[in-house]
Parts: structure tokens; sequence; C-alpha cells
């Protein structure tokens, strides 16, 4: 696993091995990157391509934006509020392959006002789910002001999180890509659980 992860960041030209929880507290957890196996088999699934536009919730380093990028040719945008791992993001897209893709924003995710163009939510357990609610309503917002199809990523999903997710009436649960058989322990939540707001198209009266 250690050679996989070191790799990508060296085929990527990044550098986002290893956790950091300097930053940390109740609220937002710390930085700790996606398994490289983990995000090969998002981009495998077909759910994100080059017409996406994909958000990553808490990016840290920016791995799941240079993966994207690199792999399904997706335009991507990391939110981060730790300024000093914000800056490690900054300095890997300056060196990254399809660096020009990625794009990061130094915020608090629940002050985010969602861009239109975003298709796609990535989230691997970055905040709370206080905070979770408060995105949501943002990301919905978005959803009203532009109708479209959007797909949320939640890879290794607490139960608080998949209880609330649950309850959001504009989400339908799509599907999950399970993962639990590349790591030995923790094997239960080792999926991504996929939620859709839907976009319906309304017919046209003759």
């Amino acid at each position: 696993m250690a050679d996989k992860e070191n790799s990508w960041d060296k085929l990527l030209r990044i550098n986002t091995v290893g956790r950091d929880d300097t930053g940390s507290d109740e609220y937002r957890y710390p930085y700790e990157p996606t398994p490289y196996s983990v995000l090969e088999r998002l981009a495998y699934s077909g759910l994100v391509s080059k017409e996406d536009t994909v958000l990553d919730y808490g990016c840290g380093k920016g791995r799941v934006s240079f993966f994207l990028s690199y792999r399904t040719k997706a335009s991507t945008i990391g939110i981060e509020y730790d300024e000093k791992i914000y800056e490690a993001a900054l300095k890997n897209k300056k060196t990254a392959v399809h660096g020009a893709n990625a794009d990061f924003v130094l915020t608090r995710a629940e002050e985010y006002e969602v861009p239109v163009s975003v298709s796609r939510c990535y989230f691997f357990n970055p905040f709370s789910v206080e905070i979770l609610h408060k995105v949501m309503a943002r990301i919905i917002e978005s959803y009203y002001d532009d109708p479209r199809e959007i797909f949320l990523f939640f890879y290794y999903p607490s139960d608080e999180y998949i209880s609330y997710l649950m309850t959001v009436d504009e989400l339908e649960f799509y599907d999950e890509i399970e993962c639990d058989d590349l790591f030995e322990e923790n094997a239960e939540r080792e999926r991504i659980m996929i939620f859709q707001l839907p976009y319906y198209e309304v017919g046209t009266e003759t």
C-alpha cells in the first residue's frame, strides 16, 4: 500500500502522503489523504468525466483534485480551511500533472457558495455532522439556483453522516463502491456511499 501511495505521488509530481492533525479540533478533522486505491475505484466507476467539476471538501494537499484531473480530465475545486495545508496544495499545483485543472479556495466549507458549475462533491469525513448540515444547505441552494444532476461521494462515512443524509429530502441514495477488499482492518466502513440530487427534465407542453 505504501508503495502505491508513493508511486502515485511521484507520477503526479505532488507530495500528499502523511497525516496532519495540527489544525484539527472537535468540528474539523485531521488531514488524511484518501488512499489512491480508493480513488482508482472512483475513477473507474464512470461517474466522473471531463464534463464534470468536482468539489472536494477538506481537500488537504489536493490529492483528490490532482488524481481525478489526471485520470478523468475533470475540473476540480478544493476547499480547505487550514492555511498551512492550503499552502501545501498550492505548492503541489505548481508541479502537478494537470495542475491547471485544479483550483483551491481557502475558506470554511459552510461559508462557501457552491458554483453552479459543480456536478460532483467528494467527502472523506472532513468535518462534524453539524458542519455537514450547513454544507448540504449550500449545495442544495446551488442545486435550486441551477437544477442539474449532482452526485455526492462519501468515503469511509460515519454512522452519523449516514443517518443524517438519509433524512435529507432532496437526496436519493444511488449506489456504493465497495473498498473493503483493499484493506485488512476496519473493513465495514471501507466504501464510497453515493447520493444523488437528481435532475428531471420537464416536458414541453404542446
